[in-house]
């Protein structure tokens, strides 16, 4: 019996000590743990101070990259506007120029040379002028192969040889550019 007193004092014991050693070291962890965590504060807070520095430079850096992304567009589209500000009046004066390649066709069947002389020298001075304002004629002739990007088909008729076929036969109207700038599409009759 006794054996069994002192055995279940000394269970006793040992299940005391270990509780006080259990809170010991409750204690230790929560002391290691507000230490730890005042160092990964301090930590948390340089990074989040690194961080925030580096998505501003970022966001200074893109918005500086879109300024001058916007720099280039606006001044190359002020460039594009200044080579057809004329556009719309070149355009509008265009079937005047028709018109007088025609008048100077029937004119040229006169015997009057004096009026030949003074309507080619007003249609050479509208030429020069249309031109210096940047105008300049498509060159597309009969015989040229026929190229939908410089030329718009009207209608196709039977080739008068095998040579013709897929080449133009006829230009009906003149084409016009603006610098690089097809603003008017040659008219033509291709060969079939």
């Amino acid at each position: 019996m006794k054996f069994k007193n002192i055995f279940k004092n000394t269970s006793n014991m040992t299940t005391e000590n270990t509780e006080i050693d259990q809170e010991i070291d409750d204690v230790t962890l929560e002391n290691n743990a507000n230490g730890e965590q005042i160092i990964i504060e301090e930590l948390s807070l340089e990074e989040q101070l690194t961080q925030d520095l580096a998505k501003e430079k970022d966001k200074y850096l893109r918005l500086f990259a879109e300024f001058e992304n916007y720099k280039r567009r606006t001044t190359k589209e002020r460039i594009e506007l200044f080579k057809t500000a004329n556009q719309e009046v070149l355009l509008a004066m265009l079937p005047i120029l028709d018109d007088f390649d025609r008048a100077m066709v029937e004119i040229n069947k006169s015997d009057d040379e004096l009026l030949t002389k003074g309507v080619e020298l007003i249609h050479e001075k509208l030429k020069s002028t249309l031109v210096s304002k940047g105008l300049e004629q498509v060159e597309v002739e009969a015989g040229d192969t026929f190229d939908a990007d410089f030329a718009e088909a009207i209608t196709q008729i039977p080739a008068t040889s095998d040579k013709m076929k897929g080449k133009i036969v006829d230009v009906l109207e003149k084409g016009y550019k603006l610098g690089d700038k097809i603003i008017r599409f040659p008219k033509v009759v291709i060969g079939q």
